[in-house]
């Protein structure tokens, strides 16, 4: 039996999210695939995410799938009623926006928790409380004052990783204290408030270096700049220009790729013969094997490291990976249908949750949905009549 026909772990949860850009709406994705109804409320000119440009462009379709689409006036009271009515039926809210900004309509835990003593209210922000609370965060922010963009780039010169990687963590660890809070109100038969920060997400995403710093009393050097542990672990440009990362961080491993190379006199050379010796001669150790390696190809370097068993990469860019026969013969990709925009209708392919669950994949139940899909469907579920709701809609309190 596939996992779509069977009952996913959240179903019957239902998941009110106010949500933006790329940290809550990660959260919400995280409890859709795990099978909760997910009801994102936006503005009624629509979440501002559907029509970005650039590295913006995949937000929504990527970290929308699987929920349904309610666009409310928080603004217009009779809006803003349709939000608390539909609050009082949710078993979790989710949220991401400034610090005060769902207080000011009377969203926030405060007042949704009197109002529903059970529900789960997770709170998405820059800072968890303290000093920094109140200041405007981002993902390249904290990477800069958190240490991953020093960690990133070389010496003098710090840079953000190549992914929104605090935005998706911190939405992910926001989904994880909501399924504990979840758990917990099994027990309880109460809600509770979880937060979850971007700064500090970024400060447990360093930690590693912060320890090591903490018992060996050496800083942790760039990452470009590390003194590595291994002497073959690198990058190498190799024919045509191809480039492809090699390793081997073991004595055995060492022997092993001399034997598939022929590289017979590096492997009897009694300078090479431990780890610790090829690292102290690691500089002209790799200046002899980029020379080596230069005229083999990285189609060529790839089959011989995968039967014989050693790391290697090649060094490939996300589009690449569209093409990627592990994730095609795995199921990895899956199809949905783009909301917005010159491709509105159209189909792309999109990465799924990266677990299995009795041996398959979480999918695609539900396209990201156009904006205000399903305003007429749910507030008829919250008891509008078909003329309270052609009202609202003429208001232009709901789209």
């Amino acid at each position: 039996m596939s996992i779509e026909a069977k009952r996913l772990p959240l179903a019957g949860i239902r998941v009110v999210e106010f949500t933006h850009m790329v940290m809550g709406p990660t959260c919400g994705m995280v409890l859709a695939d795990l099978g909760a109804e997910v009801i994102k409320v936006e503005p009624i000119d629509g979440d501002r995410t559907r029509h970005l440009l650039g590295a913006g462009a995949g937000f929504f379709p990527m970290f929308n799938r699987n929920k349904k689409s309610i666009a409310l006036d928080l603004r217009h009271p009779q809006g803003l009623e349709a939000a608390l009515r539909l609050c009082a039926t949710a078993d979790v809210v989710a949220q991401n926006f400034r610090p005060g900004t769902m207080d000011k309509y009377g969203l926030g835990y405060a007042a949704l928790g009197k109002l529903n003593p059970r529900l789960v209210y997770v709170n998405h922000t820059g800072f968890l409380p303290g000093p920094y609370e109140h200041r405007t965060a981002l993902d390249e922010v904290v990477q800069m004052m958190g240490g991953l963009a020093y960690m990133t780039g070389r010496p003098g010169d710090p840079l953000r990783a190549g992914s929104s990687v605090n935005d998706i963590m911190g939405g992910m660890f926001g989904a994880i204290g909501a399924i504990a809070a979840l758990m917990q109100r099994a027990e309880t038969g109460q809600g509770q408030e979880v937060q979850s920060a971007l700064f500090e997400n970024n400060v447990f995403l360093v930690g590693q270096h912060m320890l090591q710093y903490a018992i060996t009393g050496q800083a942790a050097a760039p990452m470009p700049e590390r003194i590595s542990a291994w002497a073959l672990y690198d990058v190498f440009t190799v024919k045509d220009g191809e480039q492809i990362f090699l390793a081997a961080v073991s004595d055995a491993q060492w022997k092993t790729f001399c034997d598939a190379l022929g590289f017979d006199d590096l492997k009897a050379d009694a300078t090479l013969q431990t780890n610790n010796d090829r690292v102290r001669l690691r500089p002209s150790l790799l200046a002899e094997l980029r020379a080596r390696l230069a005229d083999r190809s990285a189609a060529e370097l790839s089959a011989i490291f995968e039967a014989k068993g050693l790391p290697f990469a090649p060094i490939t860019r996300p589009e690449d990976l569209y093409a990627d026969p592990h994730l095609k013969a795995t199921g990895g990709l899956a199809d949905i249908r783009l909301p917005d925009g010159e491709r509105a209708g159209e189909t792309a392919q999109t990465t799924l949750f990266p677990i299995t669950l009795g041996g398959e994949r979480l999918g695609v139940r539900l396209h990201p949905p156009t904006l205000g899909e399903h305003t007429r469907a749910l507030l008829a579920e919250l008891g509008y009549a078909h003329e309270q709701v052609e009202a609202l809609h003429a208001d232009a309190a709901v789209a």
